[in-house]
């Protein structure tokens, strides 16, 4: 994956789109795909294991801002434990959608021309990230809510946050709040996982170690 900082990072790249050569095109091409492959491969990895949402400070899906008040009420009253039910709930949802981004992940790279590929070396540093997220997005929505609509249902998660919200409602000046609970773990989920697959896109630019086949070491030079 690419970007446009650090010139001796991207000499090969460099130089093979500026050769005229249909194999040099064809080789950052080729290298490109592959630096995708492996990013989404990790990406996928690290939040579809056990506690890679719950695990990981940085994606873990808590409540939203507009349901702090509501959260602070129930601890208050003693049902924490019932919050961080839900809370845990959520990111086990959001864990068993992400395994299947891959094939949606593939198939975006599948698509990609040569333009793309253009487009993706003269951007910023998680430009490919930010390709993915305008060209897989809506399908990862479209793939994701199902499963985390399933989850809901079998874990009971639906009912727990309705049971939840009842209560918070019959407590003094306390109002419903209104929540898609499925949207919002979806889309979580989405920026969680679009997270976790910048910060592997930074990594192979910057990171020799990171470059783990002969193509890369190649390319990314």
């Amino acid at each position: 994956m690419v970007g446009c900082a650090g010139t001796s990072t991207f000499e090969g790249v460099g130089n093979l789109l500026g050769s005229t050569q249909p194999s040099g095109e064809s080789r950052i091409v080729a290298g490109l795909k592959q630096a995708l492959e492996i990013g989404t491969e990790r990406a996928v990895g690290r939040t579809s294991k056990p506690n890679g949402f719950l695990g990981d400070p940085a994606i873990r899906i808590g409540l939203p801002g507009s349901l702090e008040t509501m959260a602070s009420g129930l601890r208050a009253v003693g049902l924490g434990a019932r919050v961080d039910e839900l809370e845990v709930a959520m990111n086990r949802a959001a864990e068993e959608a992400s395994g299947e981004a891959t094939e949606v992940f593939w198939q975006g790279i599948r698509q990609m021309t040569f333009s793309d590929a253009r487009s993706i070396l003269g951007g910023g540093e998680t430009a490919a990230t930010e390709y993915f997220e305008r060209t897989t997005r809506q399908p990862l929505l479209e793939r994701f809510e199902p499963i985390v609509a399933a989850r809901v249902r079998s874990v009971g998660l639906g009912r727990s946050y309705s049971d939840l919200v009842d209560r918070y409602a019959a407590l003094p000046f306390a109002s419903k709040p209104d929540l898609n609970l499925e949207r919002y773990v979806t889309n979580e989920a989405l920026d969680g996982l679009f997270l976790v697959l910048g910060e592997e896109e930074r990594r192979i630019r910057s990171d020799p170690a990171a470059r783990s086949t002969a193509l890369l070491k190649e390319v990314f030079r």
